[in-house]
């Protein structure tokens, strides 16, 4: 699986008196039993420099690998590193399940790959960011960079989200960016009332935060193209589009 754990230290924002967290980390994982050591130690590292209390939850959607066992190592050492197992398929449910579970006052929705550098968390909480319910990462915003994505992909993705505007959500420029931050009463409500499972729930929880007045705010992001994606662009694209249709059908 590649990084030991004999190195790894238990950050002290992790440890200690019990009491609620601050800030809550989501992490979907499906079969990322190879990149969950480097990630977690990553996320480890950055939330030992700061200085509030935080959970990290890592949601395994159904894997076959040893996506478990990587996370039950890390458990051993980290009270505040928690492991949940959702086999609904589809990263929708996964979030679900996590942002449900959740205690902190934020919650933080990263991918596992960590496309988006998870120091960038800071960007998307006070006093950095302020008023807001909602903050998405965008890698279309002005002052974000793309780095390594093929042509073919980009531009798919592009059309994705031409359709997402006009069908739902005119005005934002990148819905599909894995890294998000709700305050956690917003995103309860919200994906209590979700239904979409797949790819394009976060769509659904836009269109639906839109609907309700919440304040929504688009974040320029680093963001690092990974060739172990678990998105299959043709076939996903049309699933999600077939989301995207079945939200407007849905409405409210």
């Amino acid at each position: 699986m590649g990084d030991s754990f004999s190195d790894r230290v238990c950050p002290a924002s992790l440890s200690g008196v019990e009491q609620a967290p601050y800030l809550t980390i989501i992490i979907p994982a499906f079969n990322e039993a190879e990149i969950l050591p480097g990630t977690l130690r990553k996320v480890s590292s950055f939330l030992e420099s700061m200085d509030f209390k935080a959970e990290v939850i890592v949601v395994d959607n159904g894997s076959t690998d040893q996506t478990s066992d990587v996370i039950h190592s890390f458990q051993e050492q980290c009270s505040d590193i928690h492991y949940m197992r959702v086999d609904t398929a589809g990263k929708g449910g996964a979030v679900r399940a996590g942002i449900m579970a959740a205690r902190g006052e934020y919650l933080l929705i990263s991918d596992a790959d960590l496309a988006v550098p998870i120091e960038y968390t800071i960007r998307f909480l006070p006093p950095g960011l302020k008023d807001f319910d909602i903050a998405i990462g965008s890698r279309e915003a002005d002052g974000a960079i793309r780095y390594g994505e093929p042509f073919k992909r980009h531009l798919m993705g592009r059309a994705f989200n031409f359709m997402v505007r006009v069908l739902l959500l005119p005005g934002f420029q990148d819905t599909q960016c894995g890294f998000k931050c709700f305050r956690r009463e917003v995103a309860r409500e919200l994906f209590a009332l979700s239904r979409v499972d797949g790819w394009g729930f976060d769509v659904e929880i836009l269109y639906r935060g839109r609907l309700k007045g919440y304040r929504i705010i688009e974040v320029p992001v680093e963001w690092h193209y990974g060739e172990g994606s678990k998105i299959r662009p043709v076939w996903d694209s049309l699933a999600m589009f077939r989301e995207l249709l079945s939200i407007r059908r849905r409405g409210k």
